[in-house]
């Protein structure tokens, strides 16, 4: 018998961290939640109930945990922000109060005014165009075979960095809020849109948040859908396991719509899948590995669409934990976005720069399936680019230059690098306008994708 020769060494103890989730009942080192026994923590009601709106509330929830100067910090914040503050009992537990300025998780759902950085001069409310392209209330059509589907505007939480602030909760003091399609008299206008456009054969049910949605709508628009020939996938977008995990676990019948639209698709040839949202490695815990099974056993296919945030997951050994951890429950990592140019969390950003080397060493560190491809999508309606896929990046001013040509062709779309993360003179340089324009223009020149009137920013 030969020997058997290894040519890698064994793995390091390390390698399997991502394995190691977050165990027992790690809410009760909250002071609000210290008599909060299993049952009560897992019931989804409980979490949306007690969920922190307030600096008031946020003081009460966690008292003594965090130094006084913060929570003076995050009063401020909260008056500032484009977005209102929504944080489940579940995120608040999670989060580190030792050091909540650099935890990944308050950094999503909680602003502090200390941190705030000015938006950059070309970023506009809307930046992806979306009202551009809606041809009726609550609906996108920008793609060929694909619409997005908006039927409501509340969501289980609220992310700092929503690309939809323009819409998505209530009034701000910074923003007053589009309307989105509400009603069901409006739910049918997009479904008669929908049937009248024989191409759209993929529809994603987004919002808002699809969790917000009561069973008996999540059957009444899943129905609806597969109820049109042409629509062959449909893709319901929700947040919610990644900050309320516990609701798949005891919201038994909101589960079970989904899981009848999910079979009633297959039975129709059609392929019906959840589409979620996890951005750090510490979102995911037992409960989550839990709830998780639950929708693999119900045969629901989860894939996750992280956005890439600064100081969350922009190194690439966060990334590669989360990405492996997604994994490990079953839920398989498909994109990971730029951060939006979106009003009031410029510290938030990074730069194209810093995608393509997360890219690079994610890559290769499991499973090509279980790789997320990391896009743009282009500011002015260009949609996903592969972020590598500029046609010109100016590194220097934090520039890049992408062009559509399946979505809106000729035209060229830039996203632009937070100017903090450039050099003193091309700060200096964007404080001018004129310059602004002599910048954009010469990219655009190089990028060589034609007129310079063309390009939307």
């Amino acid at each position: 018998m030969s020997e058997i020769v290894h040519i890698k060494p064994p793995a390091e103890a390390e390698s399997f961290e991502y394995k190691d989730l977050r165990q027992g009942e790690f809410w009760r080192h909250v002071p609000a939640y210290r008599e909060v026994g299993e049952a009560t923590f897992l019931d989804h009601l409980w979490q949306q109930k007690h969920a922190v709106k307030t600096p008031e509330e946020l003081l009460g929830t966690i008292e003594s945990l965090a130094p006084p100067e913060f929570i003076a910090d995050a009063k401020a914040g909260f008056r500032l922000a484009p977005m209102a503050v929504r944080v489940s009992p579940y995120a608040i537990s999670l989060i580190d109060w030792n050091a909540p300025y650099d935890d990944p998780i308050r950094r999503q759902f909680i602003p502090v005014a200390s941190t705030l950085l000015p938006d950059h001069p070309r970023l506009t409310l809307d930046s992806l165009h979306e009202q551009d392209d809606s041809p009726v209330p609550g609906l996108v059509h920008r793609y060929v075979d694909k619409a997005l589907f908006l039927p409501l505007n509340t969501c289980p939480v609220y992310c700092r960095f929503c690309t939809r602030s323009y819409a998505i909760g209530p009034d701000t003091e910074n923003v007053d809020k589009v309307a989105l399609a509400k009603t069901p008299k409006q739910w049918e206008d997009a479904f008669a849109y929908i049937a009248q456009r024989p191409e759209l054969e993929d529809i994603v049910i987004s919002g808002g948040d699809t969790y917000q949605l009561a069973p008996k709508n999540i059957e009444f628009i899943g129905n609806a859908l597969l109820d049109i020939p042409h629509v062959r996938r449909m893709r319901f977008a929700t947040k919610g396991p990644a900050i309320m995990p516990m609701k798949i676990v005891t919201h038994v019948e909101w589960l079970d719509a989904l899981a009848s639209i999910v079979d009633r698709g297959r039975k129709l040839g059609k392929d019906v899948v959840l589409h979620t949202h996890f951005n750090s490695a510490q979102e995911i815990t037992w409960i989550t590995e839990r709830a998780m099974r639950m929708l693999f056993e119900r045969g629901i296919f989860v894939r996750n669409q992280s956005v890439l945030i600064r100081g969350v997951n922009d190194t690439p050994e966060r990334m590669r934990m989360l990405v492996k951890r997604l994994g490990h429950i079953n839920v398989h990592p498909y994109y990971v976005y730029m951060h939006d140019m979106v009003k009031g969390v410029e510290e938030l950003r990074t730069t194209i720069g810093t995608a393509t080397e997360i890219e690079k060493f994610v890559r290769g560190s499991t499973a090509g399936f279980n790789s997320p491809t990391f896009v743009c999508d282009a500011p002015g309606g260009g949609g996903k680019r592969d972020v590598h896929s500029y046609e010109y990046y100016d590194r220097e001013n934090g520039i890049a230059v992408y062009a559509a040509p399946s979505v809106k062709p000729g035209k060229a779309f830039l996203y632009f690098d937070p100017i903090d993360r450039l050099s003193a003179d091309a700060q200096a340089r964007w404080v001018v306008p004129e310059l602004q324009e002599q910048m954009i223009h010469e990219a655009v020149r190089k990028a060589g994708i034609g007129d310079e009137q063309l390009v939307l920013a």
